[in-house]
């Protein structure tokens, strides 16, 4: 193993996380959120369980945000004029995040809503 090569291929990742934070505002809403949901997951007392299924919703949003970005500065390099096909392309990868964010949304509540309603009991 070349650890040399190991650790650059870490840091290309880690560039390329950092400049999607840095130039998608909706990566840094997701990662608000995610936080905002771990604090409530710990003052609820989730189970093991239900934390793990918080953790891969959480996980595929933010994974699919980033793909949804690299999408699209792929397309940006492969055309800057108007094009159709650029913003079909474009369109569908915001809509397979809204898809993934909506549906974490609907985990979150299945959740979530038994444990907060437990509080007004």
């Amino acid at each position: 193993m070349d650890l040399k090569k190991l650790r650059r291929s870490f840091g290309f990742a880690l560039s390329g996380i950092n400049y999607a934070l840095n130039s998608d505002q909706n990566l840094v809403i997701h990662f608000i959120v995610a936080f905002l949901v771990i604090i409530l997951s710990i003052f609820l007392g989730l189970s093991s369980f239900e934390m793990a299924i918080l953790g891969l919703a959480i996980l595929l949003v933010i994974t699919v945000e980033l793909l949804n970005t690299s999408i699209e500065k792929a397309i940006d390099l492969v055309t800057r004029e108007h094009r159709i096909e650029a913003k079909i392309a474009k369109d569908v990868a915001s809509g397979m995040v809204l898809i993934t964010a909506a549906g974490s949304v609907i985990i979150g509540i299945l959740i979530f809503l038994p444990h907060i309603l437990r509080l007004f009991r």
